[in-house]
């Protein structure tokens, strides 16, 4: 039972997961994944972004100064 539930969390995420759980747009996405701001990699056309190197990259965006939420902003 217990491998069937980590069988089924999700390690990696996509464009569209991230466009809801931050609320911007896809271009908005994209753009994160331009500036390389975390891990992703592409299969077959799409792009997987790593869940821990999003996690970590989101967690992270807490202790930014001011600055820094300002231009999240202007995605």
């Amino acid at each position: 039972m217990a491998k069937t539930t980590q069988m089924t969390e999700k390690r990696c995420y996509s464009v569209s997961d991230l466009q809801e759980m931050l609320e911007i747009s896809k271009p908005a996405v994209y753009e994160l994944i331009k500036r390389k701001e975390f891990h992703w990699v592409m299969i077959g056309g799409r792009y997987k972004i790593s869940k821990r190197s999003f996690d970590e990259w989101l967690d992270g965006s807490f202790e930014r100064n001011q600055s820094s939420s300002e231009a999240m902003e202007s995605i």
